[in-house]
């Protein structure tokens, strides 16, 4: 049985079909979104897969750890873990910790979430890799804030 963690937030960005991406890029740039994603996440530790990583690379002014099955992988700058609750482990101190992708890394860090920061994008794009159901069972959505094409959604886990 996994621990909800505190201190653990999944932020991602969602087409209508649950699509974030085609395993490479987003498949969309929306620039509002992408200043509310280094706003909310500078200063944090950031845990991502090691394909997330590729894409994006390591951000200034904010800690990467990296989950990745291979044992060998290393990129400048960053922190090497090979499960995500030896991830998690690393960041265990940090007072608050951003999951940003991808698709396989969301769904185990679904378990440890306290809050998802979901924008939810008015499109449904072709692509192959999505995010994990939001069951209303388990979460409660506290805030939304409408934008054009877009809303930026909160939800607290319950109980």
């Amino acid at each position: 049985m996994t621990t909800v963690l505190p201190n653990v937030t999944l932020i991602a960005a969602v087409g209508r079909n649950g699509i974030i991406g085609d395993g490479l890029t987003m498949p969309w740039h929306i620039s509002e979104d992408l200043k509310f994603f280094k706003r909310t996440t500078m200063g944090h530790p950031m845990v991502m897969g090691r394909r997330t990583f590729d894409s994006m690379g390591a951000l200034p002014g904010r800690r990467s750890v990296v989950v990745t099955r291979q044992a060998d992988w290393s990129a400048p700058g960053v922190e090497v873990a090979h499960s995500l609750p030896d991830a998690l482990a690393l960041v265990a101190d940090d007072e608050q910790v951003f999951v940003v992708g991808g698709g396989e890394i969301y769904r185990q860090a679904m378990a440890y979430a306290a809050r998802l920061l979901v924008t939810e994008v008015d499109q449904s794009p072709e692509g192959s890799v999505t995010f994990p159901p939001i069951d209303a069972a388990d979460w409660a959505e506290t805030a939304r804030e409408e934008r054009s094409g877009f809303a930026w959604v909160t939800y607290e886990r319950r109980g």
